[in-house]
């Protein structure tokens, strides 16, 4: 059963975040343990001031130092328009100060914005840190680099009406009035990956430093292999999480990606006795059975909704079930409550999907800047698309990336290198991350990537979603690579201890 509502199109969109060098200036001293003395310090030529970074989400802060780098926005007109890129960053914490490489963390998206991840990276990255500075940069369009916010006259956050189950005419027309408000300000066209590396660059160049480590996640791999591609005598090392290979069409697989996903998922329940046992029906066939219950007739529900507790009223549709099914697949914490929320609703009770449906799509919505997304996308993705005809058996069907190209046809369109695609063929050590049940970049992307890393190794994460940088030893992992740039040397056999998450069999968590 095909898709037709939005919100699937928007989750995909959401999982799917580096001045000429006169000698090699390190980092000054670190700050103190908690992060910031309350002085300014200068890295290279950029001044930069304590700071505490706050998530998308809130939560504890990570205390850093920040500063702006003003770019050129087009860097064929150097005296035309400027724009400020935000930065942050994570001084090393050992008593020497950080080496003359620092590590540069790419978010993903296309849309993050990397200092709004800094707990994220902070915690990833704690192993590397001890040697090394971490930088973060806000992609230009997003976060604190002149974003590319869809906002009316007033500077209010602009929103689409029935957003679960808009059209593509409805896209089109709120792209074109998102642009409207853009007009005079900004040039769309200019916000692709190529000007991010170049903007990168920039940064190193400020920073008084010869050499950078690249760790990229999602949309964010993607830039650290066009950076590699564009300056492989400036890249010392890659740490790719979540593999896009430059070819993909983002958005353009995430029907079959998201089936292997699922059939994945429901192959693990029918490996547990108490799983099996407790749903007969495979996670694929239920979820199209609750689906086409749906379709038939919508239903009414009561439910308490996630952010105030306060009971609300809502019709469930089938995009409702699919995109909660999508973004549930990203991680196997929220994967392994699928087949018990399905099931709930196929027996009629529809009010937990409908609040963890709602909760999803606000926690994963709010990390993009669209009209950024929208400027990559365009530029980068949309007309390389083409459907094939297997993608019609499919859950999410042709419709999601017709919706996720919406905007393409009246979004300004920017220029990608002739080269932009091609495969990156290179001898710089590289270490590829993939999570085994990765709904959006699954490991056969790493696979075909590392076959052009002469010094590439990849790892896949048996049990895992999207994301694995976080996760168990891999932070030591990490942390021992870019100290070594011996991908092959690092001995993986701790990551077996990271098991999959067993579905749910009922909400009190999964059989013993």
């Amino acid at each position: 059963m095909p898709f037709h509502g939005m919100k699937t199109a928007a989750l995909a969109a959401a999982a799917v975040s580096a001045v000429l060098l006169a000698g090699c200036q390190p980092a000054d001293a670190p700050p103190d343990a908690n992060g910031t003395d309350g002085a300014t310090r200068h890295f290279g030529a950029i001044a930069f001031e304590p700071c505490s970074l706050t998530g998308v989400g809130g939560g504890q802060a990570t205390e850093a130092f920040c500063a702006t780098h003003t770019v050129p926005e087009d860097p064929a007109k150097p005296d035309g328009r400027r724009i400020d890129l935000n930065l942050a960053w994570l001084p090393a914490t050992g008593s020497g100060g950080g080496t003359d490489d620092p590590v540069f963390f790419i978010a993903g998206g296309p849309g993050q914005a990397a200092t709004e991840h800094a707990a994220t990276v902070n915690m990833a990255l704690r192993e590397v840190r001890k040697q090394r500075d971490i930088l973060m940069v806000d992609q230009r369009g997003t976060g604190g680099s002149n974003p590319l916010d869809c906002v009316d006259a007033e500077g209010e956050p602009l929103r689409i009406d029935n957003e679960e189950s808009a059209s593509v005419e409805q896209l089109r027309a709120f792209a074109r009035t998102c642009l409207a408000g853009l007009e005079g300000r900004t040039d769309p066209t200019l916000y692709t990956t190529t000007q991010a590396v170049a903007d990168l660059d920039n940064v190193r160049q400020a920073l008084g430093v010869d050499q950078v480590n690249l760790v990229g996640g999602s949309y964010g791999t993607r830039v650290a292999q066009q950076y590699a591609a564009a300056h492989p005598q400036h890249t010392r090392a890659l740490v790719l999480d979540g593999v896009a290979p430059n070819d993909l069409v983002v958005g353009g697989e995430f029907a079959h990606t998201f089936e292997d996903a699922i059939r994945l998922q429901s192959d693990y329940c029918r490996t547990l006795p108490a799983c099996k046992a407790r749903f007969p029906v495979d996670t694929r066939t239920r979820l199209s059975q609750v689906m086409d219950a749906l379709e038939a007739a919508p239903v009414e529900v009561d439910y308490r909704h996630p952010s105030t507790g306060e009971t609300r009223t809502a019709t469930v549709t089938p995009d409702h079930v699919v995109g909660l099914a999508f973004s549930f697949s990203y991680a196997p914490q929220t994967s392994a409550l699928l087949p018990l929320v399905l099931d709930e609703a196929a027996q009629g009770r529809y009010a937990p999907l409908m609040s963890l449906s709602e909760l999803m799509a606000r926690s994963m919505g709010e990390q993009m800047t669209r009209g950024m997304q929208w400027s990559v996308l365009c530029a980068e993705d949309a007309d390389r698309y083409t459907a094939d005809a297997a993608i019609d058996d499919t859950i999410l069907g042709p419709d999601v990336a017709e919706l996720f190209f919406a905007a393409c046809s009246v979004w300004p369109r920017g220029a990608r290198g002739e080269d932009f695609t091609a495969p990156l063929r290179s001898d710089v050590p590289a270490l590829l991350l993939s999570g085994a049940l990765d709904p959006v970049t699954p490991p056969r992307y790493g696979e075909a990537v590392v076959k052009g890393l002469s010094n590439g190794r990849h790892l896949v994460v048996d049990g895992q979603g999207h994301g694995t940088l976080v996760l168990g030893c891999m932070p030591k992992l990490v942390g021992q690579f870019i100290e070594s740039t011996d991908a092959a040397a690092l001995d993986t056999a701790c990551l077996d201890r990271l098991a999959g998450v067993p579905p749910f069999t009922s909400f009190n968590g999964w059989e013993p």
